[in-house]
C-alpha cells in the first residue's frame, strides 16, 4: 500500500512578487502602481506591499518623480552570473577536450559563485580506472584546492577577508594551509607567476594545477586546472603541464575578448611553483 505523497508547499505571495518581475519586459520597461494592478488583476495595496520589499533587495527600483516601478540592478548582477559562467563554459569547452587529451590527465572549469567554488566542467579519460571525485555541479569552499585559489587571488583584499571570515580556512590534508597571513601571501605569489600548483593540499596523492581565465574587461572569471596524480610524473613533465594549461588559459582567454597590454597580468614564469601547504 502506497503512502499518500505530501503535496508541495506553495507561497502565493511568493508567486506574486515573482508576477510582478516577470511583468517588465523589453517593450514594458517601467510601470505605475495603477498599470501593475491592472495587469496582474491585484490590489494597489497588494502590489505596494510586495514591491517594497523587492526594492528593498534591489529587484525592483522606484522612481519617485516619474512614480514608476522598473527592474532593479540585482537581477542584471544575478543575470551577469549566470551569462558569464554559461557563456565562458561554452567558449571553453573545446578548449578543455584539447588540453584533455594532450595531457591525458582529468581537466577541470570552475567559477565562484554564490561565494563558493563551483565546477562547470570537467573532462576525463574514461578508460582511466582512478576518477576524481568532483563533478560538474560540485560545491566546495571558495579557497579549496587548485581553482578555489586561483580564484580568489585576483579578488580584492576586502573580498577575500570576506569570505575567509564567512568560510574560514580549514584543512582537507596535512599539506593544507590554514593560516589567514600565509593564505593571503600564497594569492600573492598565484598573481606574480600567473598559475598555481596545488600540491597535495585538498587530496592527498593528488597535485593540481591551474590558471585564471579572463574576459574582455580582464576580471578573472574562471579557472582552468589539471588534477595529476603526484606520484606520476617528473619535475620536467610538470613545467609542460603548467606550460600548457597556461596557454589553455590565454586562447579561452582571448576568445572571451581579453586582450593582453604590455604591463598586464601575466604568467611570470613557468617552473614548478615552490609553494607548498
Amino acid at each position: 500500500m502506497s503512502l499518500p505523497q505530501k503535496k508541495p508547499f506553495y507561497n502565493r505571495s511568493l508567486e506574486r512578487a515573482l508576477k510582478i518581475l516577470c511583468t517588465f519586459h523589453r517593450d514594458r520597461q517601467a510601470l505605475t502602481l495603477s498599470q501593475l494592478s491592472e495587469i496582474l488583476n491585484l490590489s494597489k495595496t497588494t502590489i505596494s506591499r510586495l514591491s517594497s520589499t523587492l526594492i528593498k533587495y534591489h529587484f525592483l527600483k522606484w522612481d519617485p518623480y516619474s512614480k514608476h516601478y522598473s527592474l532593479g540592478l540585482k537581477l542584471f548582477e544575478l543575470g551577469s552570473v549566470i551569462f558569464s559562467s554559461f557563456s565562458v563554459r561554452r567558449v571553453a569547452l573545446s578548449h578543455l577536450s584539447q588540453l584533455q587529451s594532450k595531457v591525458g590527465k582529468t581537466t577541470f572549469l570552475g567559477i565562484l559563485q554564490d561565494d563558493e567554488l563551483v565546477y562547470i566542467d570537467k573532462r576525463e579519460d574514461p578508460r582511466n580506472p582512478i576518477l576524481f571525485a568532483s563533478q560538474i555541479g560540485t560545491r566546495r569552499p571558495p579557497y579549496f584546492g587548485m581553482l578555489g585559489q586561483v580564484l580568489m587571488a585576483y579578488l580584492p583584499d576586502s573580498e577575500v577577508n570576506r569570505l575567509l571570515k564567512k568560510t574560514p580556512l580549514r584543512p582537507s590534508t596535512k599539506r593544507s594551509v590554514t593560516k589567514r597571513k600565509e593564505f593571503k601571501e600564497r594569492l600573492r605569489k598565484i598573481r606574480e607567476q600567473g598559475f598555481f600548483v596545488d600540491q597535495e593540499e585538498a587530496f592527498d596523492g593528488v597535485t593540481g594545477i591551474a590558471a585564471p581565465v579572463r574576459d574582455y574587461s580582464g576580471k578573472v572569471i574562471a579557472g582552468i586546472g589539471v588534477g595529476i596524480f603526484s606520484s606520476s610524473e617528473d619535475s620536467n613533465q610538470t613545467r609542460k603541464i603548467i606550460r600548457d594549461v597556461v596557454e589553455t588559459a590565454k586562447k579561452i582567454s582571448q576568445e572571451m575578448g581579453y586582450i593582453e597590454r604590455r604591463g598586464s597580468p601575466g604568467v611570470r614564469g613557468t617552473g614548478p611553483s615552490p609553494l607548498r601547504g
